[in-house]
């Protein structure tokens, strides 16, 4: 575990500074600071407004029960929680450009099995908000994986499965394989998806280049500023979905649910970062230096873990998770979904429930 002082230094608070407060609903709904502030080790949430606006998915369920608030580290975190309070809390991680309803349909399913589920929304997506307005919009991705361990502290868990996919997948496997005694197992879409950002600068094959598009369009300031504009965002959004997930049959009223999240006043600037920093077009944090530097050496994850692969995603590495097997030393298991898209989650939430309790029975 990460001493409190050390990682409230790590994220510019003061040592004697609180990680975690409680959170009440505002008028409009979103989530105010209560007055006092509570130790992380037993901070609580309380409800903060309903979920966004819902609309029935293929599977058929509908929306989360309402969502929760917590003061996590630099951020107010949004998230759902599904299943007993003292059931084994599995924390399941979205990507991009996604949000908490890839796991709307996973979560039940954990939860008829005794676990508590927590999905929150990464920052600058849903109802998650930076605390401070002066704070650098930063989506490098050791400063993601960090939000999940002011989660983690915001909610007093010492250990959880971390489940995810895209973002969710670097973020969950970075705390396995730097703070592996902060995971009891790990679920991973795609393999080991830590970013090496020397290795980064080296060219891809064509076709993995055309997959990623919208990495090198991010990188121009047209894509930024379709990023900001509410309506190129919507259609750039969609189109990513049709074509990362071409089997996939969700309905107008999927993706808008999902969309939703795409209003955070942060998201464009987040979104942004996050691509440049991986090309090494635009600086991290120097709080973040140290475990970068420990990320670029590629740690092995020793943790129980579960890789999934998906067919039809044009992200999926060849080789049937022979090219990452090294990077994953512990109990491990590998599955490849054959018709499944990149969003795996929502996509085949049975297989991925299973991938979950498998991997914490390893």
């Amino acid at each position: 575990m990460i001493d409190r002082r050390t990682f409230g230094k790590t994220l510019g608070l003061s040592a004697g500074g609180a990680v975690a407060a409680t959170l009440v609903a505002g008028p409009s709904g979103t989530a105010q600071a209560s007055s006092g502030t509570a130790q992380a080790s037993s901070a609580t949430a309380r409800q903060a407004g309903p979920a966004p606006a819902s609309a029935a998915g293929p599977r058929g369920r509908t929306a989360f029960p309402p969502l929760k608030t917590v003061r996590a580290g630099l951020l107010d975190i949004g998230y759902a929680e599904v299943g007993p309070e003292r059931g084994t809390p599995v924390i399941c991680l979205h990507g991009w450009p996604y949000d908490i309803h890839s796991y709307v349909d996973v979560a039940p399913l954990l939860a008829a099995e005794g676990y508590r589920v927590i999905v929150p929304y990464l920052r600058g997506h849903g109802t998650t908000r930076f605390v401070s307005s002066r704070a650098f919009r930063n989506g490098q991705q050791s400063a993601l994986a960090l939000d999940t361990i002011a989660l983690m502290d915001a909610l007093g868990l010492e250990k959880a499965v971390l489940a995810g996919f895209d973002w969710g997948a670097r973020s969950a496997d970075i705390v396995a394989a730097l703070w592996p005694e902060r995971c009891k197992a790990l679920v991973s879409v795609g393999g080991y998806l830590v970013v090496n950002l020397e290795a980064n600068l080296q060219p891809l094959p064509p076709a993995t280049e055309h997959a990623w598009w919208y990495q090198y369009y991010f990188s121009t300031e047209r894509g930024r500023i379709a990023m900001e504009d509410k309506d190129k965002r919507h259609d750039l959004t969609r189109l990513v979905w049709d074509t990362v997930s071409p089997t996939w049959g969700f309905d107008d009223a999927t993706f808008e649910r999902t969309a939703a999240a795409f209003e955070n006043p942060d998201y464009a600037a987040i979104v942004i970062h996050n691509y440049r920093w991986r090309l090494s077009l635009a600086e991290g944090e120097r709080r973040y230096e140290p475990y970068e530097k420990r990320l670029a050496a590629r740690p092995v994850i020793t943790v129980p873990a579960v890789t999934l692969d998906a067919e039809c995603d044009p992200f999926t590495v060849p080789g049937n998770g022979t090219a990452y097997r090294d990077r994953f030393t512990g109990p491990y298991d590998h599955r490849a979904l054959k018709g499944i898209g990149h969003n795996l989650p929502q996509e085949a939430p049975e297989a991925f429930a299973q991938a979950v309790m498998d991997a914490h029975r390893l």
